[in-house]
Protein backbone atom coordinates (compact mmCIF):
# COMPACT_ATOMS: atom_id res chain seq x y z
CA UNK A 1 0.00 0.00 0.00
CA UNK A 2 1.51 3.46 -0.93
CA UNK A 3 2.10 5.70 1.85
CA UNK A 4 2.39 9.37 2.29
CA UNK A 5 4.57 10.70 5.33
CA UNK A 6 4.97 13.96 6.72
CA UNK A 7 7.29 16.05 8.77
CA UNK A 8 5.19 18.78 11.58
CA UNK A 9 7.90 20.90 13.40
CA UNK A 10 8.04 23.48 15.48
CA UNK A 11 9.94 25.92 13.63
CA UNK A 12 11.72 27.72 16.44
CA UNK A 13 11.82 27.16 20.61
CA UNK A 14 8.79 27.27 22.23
CA UNK A 15 9.22 28.51 25.99
CA UNK A 16 8.28 26.13 29.06
CA UNK A 17 7.81 28.12 32.31
CA UNK A 18 9.33 26.18 35.49
CA UNK A 19 6.57 23.71 37.40
CA UNK A 20 3.87 24.13 34.83
CA UNK A 21 3.11 21.58 31.81
CA UNK A 22 2.44 22.77 28.61
CA UNK A 23 1.63 20.88 25.36
CA UNK A 24 4.45 21.86 22.73
CA UNK A 25 3.58 20.40 19.44
CA UNK A 26 0.63 18.36 18.43
CA UNK A 27 -1.20 16.57 15.50
CA UNK A 28 -4.98 15.55 14.98
CA UNK A 29 -5.37 13.00 12.45
CA UNK A 30 -8.75 13.71 9.93
CA UNK A 31 -12.29 12.13 10.18
CA UNK A 32 -11.58 9.69 7.44
CA UNK A 33 -7.89 8.68 8.63
CA UNK A 34 -5.41 7.83 10.96
CA UNK A 35 -2.27 8.95 11.96
CA UNK A 36 1.02 6.39 12.25
CA UNK A 37 3.60 8.26 14.95
CA UNK A 38 6.60 7.29 13.18
CA UNK A 39 9.79 9.46 14.66
CA UNK A 40 9.91 11.87 17.35
CA UNK A 41 12.33 14.41 18.14
CA UNK A 42 13.16 16.94 20.77
CA UNK A 43 15.85 19.03 22.00
CA UNK A 44 16.40 21.58 24.74
CA UNK A 45 18.50 25.37 24.07
CA UNK A 46 19.42 25.80 27.41
CA UNK A 47 23.18 26.09 28.67
CA UNK A 48 22.53 26.30 31.77
CA UNK A 49 24.79 22.63 33.72
CA UNK A 50 22.69 22.70 36.89
CA UNK A 51 19.33 23.25 35.50
CA UNK A 52 16.98 20.37 36.72
CA UNK A 53 15.88 17.88 34.31
CA UNK A 54 12.30 18.32 32.48
CA UNK A 55 9.59 15.88 32.31
CA UNK A 56 9.14 15.14 28.73
CA UNK A 57 5.64 13.05 27.97
CA UNK A 58 4.64 11.83 24.54
CA UNK A 59 0.80 11.73 24.62
CA UNK A 60 -2.03 10.23 22.51
CA UNK A 61 -4.96 12.54 22.69
CA UNK A 62 -8.64 12.05 21.75
CA UNK A 63 -8.50 16.07 21.09
CA UNK A 64 -11.57 16.16 23.21
CA UNK A 65 -11.03 20.57 24.05
CA UNK A 66 -8.27 22.54 22.54
CA UNK A 67 -7.60 20.44 19.36
CA UNK A 68 -4.69 21.52 17.03
CA UNK A 69 -5.59 25.54 16.09
CA UNK A 70 -7.26 26.18 19.53
CA UNK A 71 -5.95 28.13 22.08
CA UNK A 72 -2.52 27.06 20.02
CA UNK A 73 -0.30 27.98 16.84
CA UNK A 74 -1.68 26.53 13.88
CA UNK A 75 1.27 25.23 11.39
CA UNK A 76 0.99 25.23 8.12
CA UNK A 77 4.11 24.83 5.43
CA UNK A 78 6.73 25.21 5.64
CA UNK A 79 6.07 23.72 9.29
CA UNK A 80 3.97 20.95 7.72
CA UNK A 81 6.29 19.11 4.92
CA UNK A 82 5.63 15.80 2.93
CA UNK A 83 9.08 13.85 3.07
CA UNK A 84 7.76 10.83 0.88
CA UNK A 85 5.03 8.97 -0.63
CA UNK A 86 2.59 10.26 -3.72
CA UNK A 87 2.11 14.03 -3.17
CA UNK A 88 -1.55 14.48 -1.53
CA UNK A 89 -2.38 17.39 0.87
CA UNK A 90 -1.58 16.06 4.30
CA UNK A 91 -5.46 16.38 5.79
CA UNK A 92 -4.49 16.57 9.27
CA UNK A 93 -4.09 19.03 11.42
CA UNK A 94 -0.78 20.21 13.74
CA UNK A 95 -0.07 23.18 15.84
CA UNK A 96 2.08 24.09 18.65
CA UNK A 97 2.77 26.40 21.59
CA UNK A 98 -0.79 25.92 23.24
CA UNK A 99 -1.85 28.18 25.86
CA UNK A 100 -4.30 26.23 27.51
CA UNK A 101 -4.06 22.33 27.96
CA UNK A 102 -5.62 19.89 26.14
CA UNK A 103 -8.00 17.98 29.05
CA UNK A 104 -7.47 13.87 27.70
CA UNK A 105 -4.04 13.51 27.08
CA UNK A 106 -2.55 9.66 27.88
CA UNK A 107 1.51 9.50 28.48
CA UNK A 108 2.83 6.64 26.01
CA UNK A 109 6.33 7.33 27.08
CA UNK A 110 7.39 9.47 30.22
CA UNK A 111 11.52 10.38 30.50
CA UNK A 112 13.45 12.84 32.47
CA UNK A 113 16.11 15.07 30.50
CA UNK A 114 18.32 17.79 31.25
CA UNK A 115 17.79 20.95 29.59
CA UNK A 116 21.62 21.25 29.12
CA UNK A 117 21.91 20.16 25.70
CA UNK A 118 19.43 17.48 26.45
CA UNK A 119 18.26 15.82 22.96
CA UNK A 120 15.95 12.91 22.36
CA UNK A 121 15.89 10.98 18.86
CA UNK A 122 13.54 8.00 18.53
CA UNK A 123 12.29 6.24 15.60
CA UNK A 124 9.70 3.95 15.83
CA UNK A 125 10.58 0.32 15.16
CA UNK A 126 9.18 -1.08 11.95
CA UNK A 127 5.76 -2.46 13.18
CA UNK A 128 5.93 -0.74 16.36
CA UNK A 129 4.85 2.30 15.73
CA UNK A 130 1.74 3.95 17.76
CA UNK A 131 -1.09 4.86 15.92
CA UNK A 132 -4.55 7.09 16.27
CA UNK A 133 -7.91 6.40 15.82
CA UNK A 134 -10.14 8.70 13.58
CA UNK A 135 -10.09 12.67 14.79
CA UNK A 136 -7.49 11.65 17.20
CA UNK A 137 -3.39 12.64 17.77
CA UNK A 138 -0.25 12.69 19.30
CA UNK A 139 1.13 15.25 21.33
CA UNK A 140 4.41 16.05 23.00
CA UNK A 141 4.07 17.95 26.69
CA UNK A 142 7.11 19.19 28.24
CA UNK A 143 7.04 20.12 32.42
CA UNK A 144 10.24 21.84 33.30
CA UNK A 145 11.17 22.17 37.10
CA UNK A 146 10.18 24.69 39.49
CA UNK A 147 11.96 27.59 39.01
CA UNK A 148 13.59 26.62 35.82
CA UNK A 149 12.49 28.22 32.77
CA UNK A 150 13.66 26.57 29.56
CA UNK A 151 12.76 26.20 25.41
CA UNK A 152 12.53 23.34 23.08
CA UNK A 153 12.38 22.89 19.30
CA UNK A 154 10.03 19.47 18.53
CA UNK A 155 9.79 17.16 15.40
CA UNK A 156 7.08 14.40 14.77
CA UNK A 157 6.64 12.28 11.58
CA UNK A 158 3.45 11.10 11.00
CA UNK A 159 2.35 8.70 8.11
CA UNK A 160 -1.58 8.72 6.91
CA UNK A 161 -2.94 5.58 7.51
Amino acid sequence: MAKAGYSVVTGGAVALTGGTAKTVLGVKSHANFGLDLLRVWWGFVDTVATEAPVTCELCYCTWVTNSPGTASTTLSAPAITQVYGRTITPGFTAAKNWTTEPTVLTPITEVPLTPNGGLVLHDGSLGMTPDCDLAHGFALRFTAASGADTSVRATMWVERC
